[in-house]
């Protein structure tokens, strides 16, 4: 029984919050778990952004839904569904993710909430829960699982520890040097084929 976990942002759709900056021009919106590894932090320094920039939930909401998957990453994501139950894990939000996980094909995603005002502004987040990416792993091990999981940020890399064998998609080059255990990919077929020779060495005994 084997199942994989993969990030959402950066690993098969671009970051929802870089895209944002450059829609905007607003540049402090382009920082993401790639370069600030508190989420907490990041969060509410986002939040007070928007306020500060007098911009609501709909403002995102019109980016994200021209935006679509990287290039490949439907076809990716179509072809490990054939071998493997497949699971997204990612600190993004419902109330954004919609949009992007219909053009993926509704994989099942486990993420976060956005409390909004009456008025439309993101006043605060609730996590589903901390450290969910790595909580999840664990759940799924403890069902007799073996996990596989790639992801690209800081906030990644407690579900590549946790998991049977975790890998690196798309990471800056700052984040795979600094963790040199998780292997580095940056195509999806050599991360298909990585996950592959780890389903098959395990399977194995």
């Amino acid at each position: 029984m084997q199942i994989v976990c993969l990030d959402l942002e950066g690993v098969l759709v671009p970051e929802i919050w870089i895209e944002f900056s450059q829609r905007t021009g607003i540049a402090e919106f382009s920082r993401t778990t790639r370069e600030e590894p508190d989420y907490d932090k990041l969060m509410r320094f986002r939040i007070d952004l928007l306020a500060r920039h007098g911009l609501k939930l709909a403002d995102i909401q019109g980016v994200i839904a021209g935006m679509g998957p990287l290039p490949g990453a439907r076809e990716f994501l179509d072809g490990l569904r054939e071998q493997f139950q497949v699971i997204i894990l990612s600190d993004t939000f419902y109330e954004f993710a919609d949009p992007l996980m219909r053009q993926l094909g509704r994989p099942t995603l486990l993420c976060h909430r956005l409390l909004i005002d009456d008025a439309g502004f993101v006043r605060d987040y609730r996590l589903r829960q901390p450290d969910q990416k790595r909580h999840a792993v664990n759940a799924l091990k403890s069902l007799n699982f073996q996990v596989f999981a790639a992801g690209d940020s800081y906030n990644d890399t407690g579900m590549l520890g946790a998991a049977d064998a975790g890998f690196l998609i798309h990471p800056p080059e700052a984040i795979a040097q600094q963790f040199p255990q998780f292997k580095a990919h940056h195509a999806y077929a050599d991360l298909r084929r990585s996950i592959d020779e780890a389903a098959a060495r395990l399977a194995a005994g």
